[in-house]
């Protein structure tokens, strides 16, 4: 079992930044890919951004924040992080850790963990 909690949700407005925290407990984050996801009001939950086990390793992002969004990972303190920056209106959203085994996907169904969600909302 892994134990995922998000920090650092807010409100800012259009063209700020914030950074996102998660905090894993449990069995050795190393061995897991973190991921964010996000779901609007109304809308289906997507894939923000993804690293895979190592670290060091491949990362994946989609493409509605590639160049904006950088996610990154502290095995030694268990921790991910999603820097946001030039934020939108549209990245409105409550936004999700969540972890699998490995290797990123990019499907929601394919992840065993997740946190409890922490809302951002950007203001035009």
């Amino acid at each position: 079992q892994v134990q995922l909690v998000e920090s650092g949700g807010g409100s800012v407005q259009a063209g700020g930044s914030l950074r996102l925290s998660c905090a894993a407990s449990g069995r050795p984050f190393r061995d897991y890919a973190a991921a964010w996801f996000r779901q609007a009001p109304g809308k289906e939950r997507e894939f923000v951004a993804g690293i895979s086990w190592n670290g060091g390793g491949s990362t994946a992002y989609a493409d509605s924040v590639k160049g904006r969004f950088t996610i990154s990972r502290d095995n030694a303190k268990n921790t991910a992080s999603l820097q946001m920056s030039s934020l939108k209106p549209e990245d409105t959203a409550v936004y999700y850790c969540a972890a699998r085994p490995y290797n990123v996907k990019t499907v929601a169904g394919s992840y065993d963990y997740w946190g409890q969600g922490t809302q951002v909302t950007v203001s035009s």
